[in-house]
């Protein structure tokens, strides 16, 4: 032991105490998803504090000269079965009583019972020291070690910090409108039962408004239950804000909620604005489930293998190497379901996986903040194999049950989505997301992070054609543009059950009004063809600036594809907003094909004899000598817009752009503008040269400059277009493949020949790297979504492996008995080779 104090003596200085705003690291390896569960435990530097599994610790040594490591390992206690559970360990062992997490009443935190074993691990020898050991050092080693130790223990993990541990959904504020809650003097009584909606007759979900004592029904949900919206309309037709849900008024109170606050609120003076309508509030009995009672009963029910996920058949799990599932870090769901799908496709496997080694090596010192290392940690763990394997079951030392389990250890991407969701105002949250919006996003951040070498998103980039022709003079004009995926819309109109659909919603009608249960739903079938051609039409603009006739008239715009991708993105856009702009989920089945032949749909070029359109810019809007002010908006609507969760400067040009005629122009605006690439990007006068990055000199942003460059542009291409966009790198793509042959004739550098080149030798600029090939696909995955919107609900995968479909369901992955291919969001096609 003296041997071992002197080698801690000469190692003190390198032994830190954890200060507040240090990052802990004792739960997860920087390199790989080994933890104190794992075999071999997690070592923690007592330098870093990053942890290392048993296999990566070495390398950390021999990189760092770091010797001093606390070793944490955890080993699961067998808990006995609870008396009011099943056994199945589906249903939760408590029912709760209260929408909340972690909290007495609340959804049960998955707190598993360990036994703990601590101790200092000196390199290269392994040499071990118990907290017992230091007891007989000397005090400056003894009280050095063991305050590091006992700091590390303390502190919170990074991934803890990253968890929600505890959330209460019934904690609600006190309305802004009720302490001046004005209350019209109608003489209106309403009676303690009996009650229904004023306009429909509806006599669930009623809710009474508080200024006025209007009884109405309350919002549709998106399976057509609930009510019809009237509660709503008459706010938005009154202002009135405050309503309480008839049924669920007690003694202790009653549900409240405030349409302008949007959400479920406090009432301190409920019983005085009952009281005016002559309820007294101490004599009322609950007959209603109250709306936190509603969101229970559905937060019961997730996990549970609904029409999506296959209920009702019985799925055989499996394990082994590509079948690893992703634990669900709190509505992660959307970014498994991306990942898993994207580490199917073989330019990712490359990229990340097979030269894992390299990038380990290469990493920086704090690998748990380089994008390279975490995407290539991320990317084995789901190939490997190493963790796909059945969870372990606490009880199953008692358990009888000889089926397999369908969980399994899986993986916790928590580092990983920490990193990619840094900064960013919604994936660095716990809320749920869109996940077409994070695999743009991610598609994103691997064209930043990868402007040298092999470049995996290309594997998704092609270009499209956009031919617009001038009605008045017959010219035309051919402009090309990035896009890594194809928007289909849905044609409610093609609709091929059309008479059932009108015979079910009859039905439904007359069970509202007879109070009878409502009829099944039945979903409107839609021809996958009638989404392409929806697609692929024609479009007519009606506002077009024709060069041809130096004014405004009629053009039509045909899309096309100019390049075909090694693998094809399919959204099918179900999400839009309802005559009310109340945003809701199209509920349709669509025939999605398994192989896809887009041939028909090449884009052409310029035919011979047609004309294009002279590029003449179009006239300014206002002249050099009239002073550009800032526009004067109408505040009030753009706040409504910002509120139906629009960007601010999408919100300000939309007002600007309709002249400030008020909300429904503008949303008009909203709505047909947002597939443009600068929909959110900051409102520019024509004619300001105060913007930034209007004048010449403006500096250009160096990031954007090498994303550019590594598309297979030049640095002057690059920068021209940063100048004309306003450093706007969305829109600075945008514009660079609407002028390509205005970029022909700069100079050409960085991507293609050198300045100095003489003129005759000058090769034509390089354009953005696409692969091209047949337009011939076959289907390999697709992400379903259930929920009435993105930022709802639950995602789940389907990935063709081997000719067998696989269900990934976060931790679950099973063989797919009925892939329900007509239901998906995201489709993922690969070429076919000729």
């Amino acid at each position: 032991m003296a041997e071992v104090s002197e080698v801690l003596m000469s190692v003190l200085s390198t032994i830190r105490v954890p200060r507040p705003g240090d990052r802990v690291h004792k739960d997860e390896c920087a390199l790989s998803f080994a933890s104190p569960e794992s075999e071999g435990g997690l070592y923690v530097c007592m330098n870093s504090f990053l942890g290392f599994g048993s296999q990566y610790v070495d390398r950390h040594h021999k990189r760092t000269g770091q010797r001093a490591y606390l070793h944490i390992t955890r080993i699961r206690k067998t808990q006995k079965e609870d008396e009011n559970n099943s056994g199945s360990g589906d249903p939760p062992k408590k029912k709760p009583t209260r929408l909340a997490i972690g909290i007495e009443g609340g959804f049960d935190v998955e707190q598993d019972q360990y036994e703990e074993e601590v101790k200092v691990v000196l390199f290269p020898d392994r040499q071990e020291v118990t907290s017992d050991d230091l007891t007989s050092m000397p005090d400056v080693v003894r009280e050095r070690v063991s305050l590091s130790m006992a700091g590390v223990m303390a502190a919170d993990s990074v991934s803890h910090a990253l968890q929600v541990q505890q959330w209460d959904g019934e904690v609600r504020q006190e309305s802004r409108h009720a302490a001046e809650l004005k209350q019209l003097d109608n003489g209106l009584k309403i009676p303690p039962s009996g009650w229904k909606c004023e306009v429909c007759d509806l006599q669930e979900n009623i809710w009474m408004n508080l200024t006025d004592g209007k009884i109405m029904c309350g919002r549709r949900y998106f399976d057509g239950s609930g009510g019809n919206n009237h509660a709503l309309q008459h706010f938005q037709q009154t202002g009135y804000p405050l309503a309480v849900k008839l049924g669920t008024i007690t003694p202790d109170g009653a549900d409240v909620y405030s349409y302008d606050e949007d959400d479920m609120v406090l009432d301190s003076k409920l019983p005085e604005h009952l009281s005016h309508f002559g309820i007294d509030m101490m004599t009322m009995e609950k007959t209603e489930r109250t709306m936190t009672e509603l969101e229970i009963a559905v937060n019961q029910r997730v996990g549970e293998w609904e029409v999506i996920q296959e209920s009702g058949t019985t799925l055989r799990p499996l394990w082994g190497p590509g079948l690893t599932g992703m634990k669900n870090l709190g509505n992660s769901c959307y970014l498994n379901s991306v990942m898993q799908v994207l580490f199917t496709v073989p330019d990712f496997q490359t990229k990340y996986v097979s030269g894992i080694d390299k990038i380990l090596d290469e990493a920086p010192s704090d690998p748990t903040q380089d994008f390279k290392t975490q995407v290539a940690k991320l990317g084995y763990g789901l190939l490997s194999g190493e963790y796909s394997k059945p969870a372990p079951d606490p009880s199953e030392e008692s358990s009888t049950s000889s089926e397999p389990r369908g969980d399994q250890v899986g993986i916790a991407a928590r580092m990983f989505k920490a990193l990619v969701g840094r900064g960013h105002p919604e994936f660095s949250t716990n809320r749920q997301q869109d996940a077409q919006e994070f695999l743009l996003y991610f598609i994103n951040m691997v064209e930043r992070n990868c402007r040298s070498g092999m470049n995996p998103s290309e594997a998704f980039r092609f270009l499209v054609e956009e031919r617009i022709v001038c009605q008045q003079s017959q010219k035309a004009k051919y402009t090309q543009r990035v896009d890594y995926m194809v928007q289909l819309p849905v044609p409610m109109d093609q609709a091929t059950n059309t008479e059932e659909l009108q015979e079910a919603e009859r039905l439904r009608e007359e069970a509202e009004s007879s109070g009878a249960p409502p009829p099944p739903v039945l979903r409107a079938c839609i021809p996958f063809s009638a989404c392409l051609a929806a697609w692929s039409e024609p479009e007519t603009l009606t506002d077009f600036w024709s060069s041809a006739v130096q004014a405004k008239t009629t053009a039509t715009k045909t899309t096309r594809f100019a390049s075909y991708p090694d693998h094809l993105v399919i959204q099918i856009k179900k999400f839009t907003f309802g005559l009310d702009w109340v945003p809701k989920k199209l509920d349709v089945s669509i025939d999605v094909p398994d192989t896809l032949d887009l041939s028909a749909l090449r884009g052409t070029g310029q035919q011979p004899g047609e004309e294009l359109l002279p590029e003449v810019a179009p006239p300014p809007l206002m002249t050099p000598d009239v002073e550009v002010k800032a526009p004067v908006l109408d505040d009030s609507t753009v706040s409504q817009l910002c509120e139906m969760g629009f960007p601010l400067e999408a919100c300000r040009k939309a007002v600007y752009y309709t002249g400030n005629t008020g909300i429904d122009a503008a949303m008009n605006w909203v709505m047909g503008h947002m597939e443009d690439p600068d929909f959110s990007a900051p409102l520019v006068l024509p004619g300001c040269s105060s913007a930034p990055g209007t004048t010449p000199t403006e500096s250009v942003s160096e990031e954007h400059l090498a994303t550019i460059v590594s598309m297979g542009f030049s640095r002057e291409q690059a920068t021209k277009a940063l100048r004309a966009t306003s450093n706007v790198l969305e829109r600075a793509v945008d514009w660079i493949f609407s002028h390509l042959d205005d970029l022909e004739s700069m100079e050409v550098s960085e991507g293609g020949r050198s300045a100095g080149d003489s003129e005759g030798s000058r090769e034509p600029p390089p354009g953005p790297r696409v692969r091209d090939g047949a337009g011939k696909y076959e289907l390999f995955a697709f992400i379903s979504h259930m929920g009435t919107s993105t930022m709802c609900g639950h995602y789940v995968c389907h990935i063709k492996k081997d000719q067998q479909w696989v269900i990934f369901n976060d931790q679950k992955v099973c063989a797919s008995e009925k892939p329900p291919k007509d239901l998906g969001y995201l489709y993922f096609y690969r070429r076919v080779a000729e």
